[in-house]
């Protein structure tokens, strides 16, 4: 099913750029050469268990140790997706907002569930940075990313405190929160700042996507009232094993190597970007993606797939138009690649 509001697709998935193609994919930002070989083999282990019911109780503590939280605190969930259809259906809101351009997901769970949304529009020439007097006062809901799909915008948490109040839900999707050095600027893990539901992803930096595992940080309350939507055993035994090992120390210190390395990946990707006159990067960029701007951005796209290359497409996101593209970071040699391919794609286009 695809919803469309205003013209923009919001079930439109960068995965759908690289179906069934062989190409150099820049249109997902689940980093590549993953999982990690000790990752497979400790999912692979789990197997032997199938024929018990799943026991999520030694991943929940995990994930709770990871942040310093109470069990109660903590929520598993088959990925952030089902995260955002839980918050859906299950919280009691009359006013939901959701801060854009950003995932779609959340904006297309509520609207399923039967809530009007209102947006906010962050803007270019603010730099896509966060404006907390501009949601409505009245909202219950508010929808934010940190750092933000697609335009890599790390918020200061303490502008996202500000949106906090009695009586509101605050939700923060922190999926490319532990692909950012330091995870600063993060919420995870803070009980200070009330209605605050902060959702975390591990199909990102471990490359499990396909294995759905995700979880929600809350009041007990709210991790409650989520969990009674949720249906029996929502998260498999190779799931709950992922969650697990991807909360262990040597885990942890795994993935901050991983967010240096994108880091000074993303910084030559925004070096050669930077030489096109044709192309404008939002260079505070701080995941593990970047949004630019080109002029007739879909010819350059499909310039690109006969090049080998999938970027995101920008116009199914609200606040964006067609001449915005999203490119995952990849390694120097890809970038090097990719930014040949692009001046070519440029060059085309133009003629």
């Amino acid at each position: 099913m695809h919803i469309r509001t205003d013209g923009h697709d919001l079930r439109h998935h960068g995965d759908v750029e690289v179906r069934d193609q062989n190409l150099t994919d820049l249109a997902v930002n689940v980093r590549t050469g993953t999982p990690p070989d000790w990752l497979r083999e400790r999912i692979a282990g789990s197997l032997s268990s199938l024929a018990a019911y799943p026991d999520g109780r030694a991943a929940r503590a995990a994930v709770a140790a990871r942040h310093g939280l109470p069990v109660e605190r903590v929520l598993l969930t088959a990925g952030a997706a089902e995260a955002f259809v839980l918050i859906a259906r299950a919280l009691s809101v009359r006013r939901p907002f959701v801060v854009h351009p950003q995932f779609t997901e959340p904006e297309a769970a509520l609207l399923d569930a039967g809530h009007t949304v209102g947006r906010v529009l962050l803007r270019e020439e603010d730099g896509f940075r966060l404006d907390p007097g501009a949601v409505p006062e009245d909202a219950d809901l508010v929808v934010v990313g940190n750092p933000t799909n697609p335009t890599s915008v790390l918020h200061p948490a303490a502008d996202i405190v500000r949106l906090a109040r009695p009586g509101r839900v605050l939700v923060v999707d922190e999926a490319f929160m532990d692909a950012v050095p330091g995870e600063r600027e993060a919420l995870a893990g803070r009980t200070d700042v009330p209605g605050l539901v902060v959702l975390r992803s591990l199909t990102k930096t471990w490359g499990l996507a396909g294995l759905r595992i995700g979880y929600v940080l809350a009041e007990p309350s709210t991790v409650a009232a989520l969990e009674r939507a949720q249906p029996l055993w929502p998260v498999s035994t190779p799931a709950l094993t992922a969650a697990e090992a991807c909360s262990e120390p040597a885990a942890l210190a795994e993935a901050e190597a991983a967010a240096l390395r994108i880091a000074a990946d993303r910084a030559h990707l925004l070096a050669g970007l930077a030489e096109f006159d044709e192309v404008r990067a939002v260079d505070t960029a701080q995941g593990p993606f970047v949004l630019v701007r080109v002029d007739r951005a879909d010819l350059v796209r499909e310039r690109l797939r006969a090049l080998g290359f999938a970027a995101r497409r920008g116009d199914t996101f609200p606040g964006l138009g067609p001449q915005w593209l999203r490119l995952a970071v990849r390694d120097r040699v890809t970038t090097n690649r990719f930014l040949q391919a692009l001046d070519q794609a440029v060059v085309y286009v133009s003629r």
